[in-house]
């Protein structure tokens, strides 16, 4: 296969991202303000995603694109594959309902594509996958956010110095076993036994374009892939100008 030419950022261009699996824009959002250009794609209507976006399936979509050779406008993919498939969060929750773990998993498909594109890449997944490598943890309170939200990235093509994971303050409000807790973090998943209300969601993640729950909760804050692309457009300026990031 032909491997795409890569697109260099000339002054005053801001490089072109394309955000897999884009849900609400959490991760675009991030990109954004670090510095590039973001397109979206997920298979659901997203009249909230603040960027263009394709409708369609990701992974076809990407195929589309490496056969195309459009895939040669983008200088950087991020790709948040749904974490349904073996997240320790979602078997616990919903082994009683017979369909935890059940789901498709994307992550291998996912990796082979980003592969075949010879760019550098993201894949996002959330804590309990065994599968991803951690290259990278982000949580919450490493920008002072009210959410914990532990969010392990995979790195293609590129590293990363791996900043210290800060300690947290307190518990994560809201009820364990029938009995509530208080704290300093929101829950960021789920409806119910003690969640938190959409204003508190938004004001915990840093998201405040989407009053969908199910959107919010679905989510990363933009402060983890805002702290990702501008590590990797700091990392690609001083290699071209050969200096040490």
């Amino acid at each position: 296969m032909t491997q795409p030419t890569l697109i260099r950022r000339v002054s005053g261009d801001r490089p072109r991202l394309l955000d897999l699996f884009c849900c609400a824009g959490g991760a675009g959002t991030g990109y954004e303000r670090a510095g590039f250009t973001v397109d979206g794609c997920d298979i659901a209507d997203r009249p909230n995603y603040p960027f263009p976006y394709h409708r369609g399936d990701a992974l076809a979509h990407l195929a589309d694109l490496i056969a195309t050779g459009e895939i040669g406008r983008y200088a950087f993919v991020h790709a948040s594959p749904p974490c349904q498939y073996g997240c320790a969060l979602t078997v616990d929750t919903n082994r009683s309902q017979g369909w935890g773990g059940t789901h498709v998993d994307l992550v291998a498909p996912t990796r082979e594509l980003l592969d075949a594109t010879g760019l550098p890449y993201v894949i996002e997944q959330p804590n309990g996958r065994a599968e991803i490598r951690k290259d990278l943890t982000l949580c919450g309170e490493m920008f002072g956010l009210g959410v914990i939200r532990h969010r392990n990235f995979e790195l293609g093509g590129w590293t990363i110095r791996r900043p210290a994971h800060v300690p947290h303050r307190g518990r994560v409000r809201g009820y364990r076993h029938g009995r509530f807790y208080d704290g300093p973090y929101v829950a960021a998943y789920g409806n119910g036994g003690g969640k938190p209300t959409v204003p508190e969601l938004q004001a915990a993640m840093g998201i405040d374009w989407t009053d969908v729950r199910e959107e919010l909760t679905e989510a990363i804050p933009p402060a983890y892939t805002q702290f990702i692309g501008h590590a990797f457009l700091t990392t690609r300026a001083a290699t071209e100008l050969g200096v040490a990031a």
